[in-house]
């Protein structure tokens, strides 16, 4: 779920402290205050737009400045294309600029790199999942762009959902014992995920009547026998070095969903711009 501005406000304000601690002094030093101009954001690529309300929101904080724009989060843009086009205090847009582009690149690769791995499976109905592998205090951004490219969030945190993985297993001595722990001391309207390796770990975790199983690092004959094994009695994911080349195959053995951490920390930048700054 995207958060509110008001949640995201106090990063967006860090990143503008990171980048001008005791203000922009070149920008101070060459331009009046009174300097108003337009300026253009200009696509450098193709890709999925995200992030465009982000973007927007740094010019509010800095104020002066208002955003037209042309394009929407999730739309899809091609090299040369106009997204959005300022107007305002000529200071605010040259002291903003680095923030408001990294936010908006980093975002848009991201959606575009997700939305290249939801086209690949889209018709066999499985679907594409995030993980927690993701830049520490960017997380929101960076789950909220695997929405805008067509995928889905996992857990936003480790607040947010039960996953038992191999270590906690070992921690509580089996996978019926951590899923028994889990269900007594968690609310009952908590679904409980268990990290499974091999068929003796998916029949266990069946057997506790785990939620949702995931299917770690399984070659896909072995998945194959899982997905068989486990049938309706629990949502199925698919997990470990998921990539463009193997997830078509993963998709077609019926498992529920794909996660993938690389949709996130692999991805690039979507090349974005502001060009043809005009004075006003």
């Amino acid at each position: 779920m995207m958060m509110s501005f008001y949640e995201t406000d106090n990063l967006i304000i860090t990143a503008l402290k990171e980048d001008m601690p005791n203000n922009d002094i070149t920008t101070d030093s060459v331009v009046s205050e009174h300097s108003t101009c337009t300026v253009e954001v200009i696509s450098k690529g193709s890709g999925i737009l995200s992030g465009i309300g982000y973007f927007e929101r740094v010019f509010s904080i800095l104020g002066g400045v208002t955003v037209e724009t042309l394009s929407k989060d999730g739309d899809a843009v091609s090299e040369k294309e106009i997204l959005a086009i300022l107007h305002g205090s000529t200071r605010s847009v040259l002291s903003g600029e680095r923030t408001a582009l990294n936010i908006l690149q980093r975002m848009s690769g991201i959606a575009t790199n997700t939305r290249k791995s939801v086209n690949l499976i889209y018709h066999t109905g499985c679907k594409i999942l995030d993980t927690r592998k993701t830049t520490p205090n960017f997380r929101v951004f960076e789950k909220t762009a695997v929405l805008h490219g067509g995928g889905h969030n996992h857990r936003h945190n480790l607040s947010d959902g039960i996953l038992i993985k191999d270590n906690h297993i070992m921690a509580a001595g089996s996978i019926t014992k951590a899923v028994s722990m889990a269900r007594e001391n968690s609310s009952f309207v908590r679904r409980i995920e268990v990290e499974t390796e091999n068929l003796d770990m998916v029949r266990e975790a069946l057997e506790a009547e785990a939620d949702i199983i995931m299917l770690d690092n399984m070659d896909l004959e072995t998945m194959k026998k899982a997905v068989k094994m486990i049938g309706k009695k629990a949502i199925t994911e698919a997990s470990g070095n998921m990539t463009f080349n193997n997830i078509l195959s993963v998709a077609e053995t019926g498992v529920n969903y794909i996660s993938m951490g690389s949709i996130i920390y692999s991805s690039g930048v979507l090349d974005i711009s502001m060009k043809n700054l005009k004075l006003t």
